[in-house]
């Protein structure tokens, strides 16, 4: 197991500095959402460094860990049994171990699982410290030319026709882009409502951000379902601009 981090900037006073024992740190780290070298310096050396990494997924993780040839111990964190889960992470923190969290991709608790698990750090009052790198979020609006001084975030899109009329209704009110991820089978479902719905609204569809085989369609609906690729197994992503015109 690799060893102990430097205690120069990463950790609180040793106990022999304070007479008391020192509980972990739980460090919530961004990991790659596609290109595997979009890693920060800073997280490398987190996860190198901690006692454990836990992971939404953890053979993602690993090949993360592999390709940067990094030596961790990885445990599940989710989706199931959560809160036993967040109960053995929480006592190791109390006895000292450092412990990092990580998504499949991404910002943690970001449309993802975790916030159990760093709530239940700050109720113990153990130290959360952010390791800030790659979103889908912030990579999707970059692209998208839209003015992004504010946005609304919806998650997951669901699945669900009905569901997904309702979102969009919703959506089509605001003054502000609205952004959301989707399935293959939810974004066709909300391109053909947004057909009939907003036929001028302007929308962005980004497919496997940061990939080889990265796609950013701008446009209307109907020229964005023009040119639209295989979405089955891609992460995708759909932005629908503000203002009350339709």
């Amino acid at each position: 197991m690799p060893g102990k981090r430097s205690q120069q900037n990463l950790s609180a006073p040793t106990s022999s500095e304070t007479g008391l024992a020192r509980s972990g740190r739980l460090y919530v780290v961004a990991v790659p959402i596609g290109d595997l070298d979009d890693f920060t310096v800073r997280a490398i050396r987190i996860l190198k460094t901690v006692d454990i990494i836990a992971s939404e997924d953890p053979q993602v993780t690993q090949r993360l860990l592999a390709h940067h040839q990094i030596e961790g111990r990885v445990i599940s964190y989710g989706p199931y049994h959560v809160k036993e889960k967040v109960g053995v992470l929480l006592h190791r923190l109390r006895q000292g171990s450092d412990v990092a969290l990580v998504s499949d991709c991404g910002s943690p608790l970001i449309a993802d699982p975790g916030h159990l698990l760093v709530a239940a750090a700050h109720a113990n009052h153990i130290p959360v410290v952010p390791v800030p790198g790659p979103s889908a979020v912030t990579a999707a609006l970059s692209t998208t030319g839209l003015p992004c001084d504010s946005f609304f975030f919806l998650g997951h899109l669901s699945n669900n026709p009905a569901r997904i009329l309702r979102c969009l209704t919703d959506t089509l009110k605001r003054n502000v882009p609205t952004m959301v991820f989707c399935t293959a089978t939810s974004a066709v479902c909300a391109l053909r409502a947004l057909i009939r719905l907003a036929p001028r609204r302007r929308i962005v569809l980004a497919c496997n951000l940061t990939r080889a085989n990265e796609r950013i369609l701008s446009g209307t609906a109907c020229q964005v379902s023009q040119g639209l690729p295989e979405l089955r197994g891609q992460d995708i992503t759909l932005i629908v601009s503000g203002g009350k015109g339709r």
